[in-house]
This record gives structure tokens, C-alpha cells and sequence, in this order.
């Protein structure tokens, strides 16, 4: 949600421990947290500032603020130093030292044994090692992702993605990254993800694997906010969903999960919270718990038990 009440087409990425990711926002329209900040800042969805230039200025009016930025950067303030301001802040926000970090260093009590068992099926038959890993040989336990980008599956149905790619060559001019922000953002176009930056056919639709540290708080989930609990998130990768989607990732295919096998991987991805939101985590995992018991929305146990549909064809150009 951004600037009075507006609603834009993609779920705010958090901002714990962004100053590890190799480029920025689900489809990775930016390389740095400078490049970063001062996109949501013109986007009329988001801050809606008309400018950077009008932002210093507005910011510059407060004395507080001219007397800080004179003080850090030796100079009056400007675009590029407001730029760098955010993103120092954003370094800052570092989270680590979760029960998992401390059952990894050796203490075996440190998480329960339902998330013991989800640790395995999350490198095993769960398979998402394959794309929250920076490499499927070895176990990773450190940021869970391998910086790259995939189509999961999500929202294929509802958005005609060839129709919506031949539109974006036309309409985005390569490298354009204001552009890009405001048709990720603000139109349907949002759906095409890593496409809208590298304009490549098999990145239609791909998204950027996002870090798993705090996923349980840092919730809904996906690009687009569509699932609301971890559950959920487990339910629409049980199914192996690839229906009518022809740049589905190779990866993804049925996984047989049973719903003690879905409860053991919720309570791995659980024990990555941090100290500084245990208490808030408590809360969650009850509130998603319940809701998981009454409301499944992407459960499909024939699906899920079933063989891997096959891959549609991409459509000629």
C-alpha cells in the first residue's frame, strides 16, 4: 500500500538483511540499495513525490535534517546523499540468530523435531533446495536463496502473459528503469517480472527467489501477496501448479507431501525467526496454524499425488 491508500500490483520484499541480495525488488530492476530507494520515491503508487529534486527540497526544509546531512556528509543536502542515506539504514538492518543458527552451531534442542524433519524434506523430497540454496550439492544455511530468478506458476491463469510480453516490447524501452518501476508496479504488465528487465522469453514470468529469514513475520507471500499463509505457499508447490504455463520452471513438479510433511517444512521455515520477532512469530505461526486448518485454498491432494503435467509449448512469436 502505498501514498493515500493506493494499491500497487506487487508485495513490498522486506527490507531484513537486503544488503545481501544481488540485485533488488522480484525482478531485480535494480543492482544496488542506492538505485533501489529512489524508485518508490517518484512512483505515484508508492511515495509519490514528483521528483527527487522536489524531495530534497521538502526534506531540506526541515532544519533538523539540512543540519544532520551537513554534519555526516560535509556538504548541504542532495539526491544522491538522501539516496545513500536510506540505503546505509538499510545495511543496518541485519537479522540473524535464529533457533536454526544455533541448532547449525551444534545445539541439537535448539528447534523441535518437527523442524528437524522439515530441514531434511526442505533438501530432499521437498526440492527447495533447488531454488532457496546457492547450490542444490551442498546444504545452504545461511541466506536460502541462489539470487536468481524462476516461474513459479503464480498468477499464469489470471494474466495473459504472451499478450502482456508483446505489449512491454512495445511500450519499455530497455534499461529504462523508471519505466520498468511504473509498469511493475502500477499496470497488469507487473505479471511478466524479470521479463520487463531482460526482455528474454524464458524469463516470462520469472520472479526472484526471495530469502527465507523471517518469512513466518514477513508475510503474505509471493510477488504478488496472493497466499496468505505458509500453508498456503506449501500447498501451491505440493501441486507441482504449472497448468498453462509454458515458462514454468523445470524444477517445479508434484512432490507427494503429505499434511505432517507440510507441518514439519512450516515449523523449519519457522524456526529461521529471529529473537528480535520471536514473540511476534509466536502469534503468527498460531494465527496461520488455525487458519490452515479451516481454509486451504490451493490444496490439491489428486494434483499433488499425481504425475507431473506436461509443459505447454511457448506460443510462436
Amino acid at each position: 500500500m502505498g501514498i493515500k491508500g493506493r494499491i500497487g500490483q506487487r508485495n513490498a520484499p522486506t527490507v531484513l538483511n537486503a544488503l545481501y541480495n544481488k540485485t533488488q525488488f522480484w525482478d531485480g530492476r535494480a543492482t544496488t540499495l542506492e538505485e533501489q530507494a529512489g524508485l518508490p520515491i517518484v512512483n505515484s503508487v508508492e511515495m509519490g513525490q514528483p521528483s527527487l529534486r522536489a524531495t530534497v527540497a521538502k526534506i531540506g526544509a526541515i532544519r533538523e535534517y539540512r543540519e544532520e546531512f551537513q554534519h555526516v556528509f560535509g556538504r548541504p543536502l542532495n539526491g544522491p546523499d538522501l539516496l545513500r542515506a536510506i540505503a546505509s539504514y538499510e545495511r543496518t538492518l541485519v537479522s540473524f540468530d535464529s533457533p536454526f543458527d544455533h541448532f547449525i552451531a551444534g545445539d541439537k534442542n535448539a528447534i523441535d523435531a518437527s523442524a528437524r524433519r522439515g530441514w531434511e524434506l526442505f533438501n530432499t523430497r521437498g526440492r527447495c533446495n533447488l531454488c532457496h540454496a546457492l547450490s542444490d550439492q551442498k546444504r545452504d544455511a545461511t541466506y536460502f536463496t541462489d539470487n536468481d530468478f524462476h516461474n513459479i506458476g503464480i498468477g499464469i491463469i489470471r494474466h495473459n502473459v504472451v499478450a502482456l510480453a508483446r505489449q512491454a516490447e512495445q511500450l519499455i524501452k530497455s534499461g529504462d528503469t523508471s519505466a520498468i518501476d511504473r509498469a511493475a508496479i502500477q499496470s497488469e504488465m507487473s505479471a511478466l517480472g524479470r521479463f520487463l528487465v531482460t526482455k528474454k522469453e524464458p524469463d516470462t514470468a520469472s520472479f526472484k527467489t526471495p530469502d527465507l529469514r523471517n518469512v513466518l513475520v514477513t508475510g503474505p507471500y509471493f510477488h504478488d501477496g496472493s497466499q496468505e499463509t505458509l500453508w498456503d505457499v506449501m500447498d501451491h508447490y505440493n501441486k507441482g501448479d504449472g497448468l498453462q504455463n509454458p515458462y514454468l520452471d523445470q524444477d517445479i513438479q508434484p512432490l507427494a507431501l503429505t499434511e505432517g510433511d507440510i507441518d514439519d517444512v512450516v515449523a523449519f521455515m519457522a524456526s529461521l525467526t529471529s529473537p528480535d520477532y520471536k514473540e511476534q512469530g509466536i502469534k503468527e505461526l498460531a494465527r496461520q496454524r488455525a487458519l490452515s486448518r479451516t481454509t486451504r485454498p490451493q490444496r490439491d491432494t489428486a494434483r499433488a499425488f499425481g504425475p507431473k503435467p506436461p509443459r505447454p509449448t511457448p506460443p510462436s512469436p
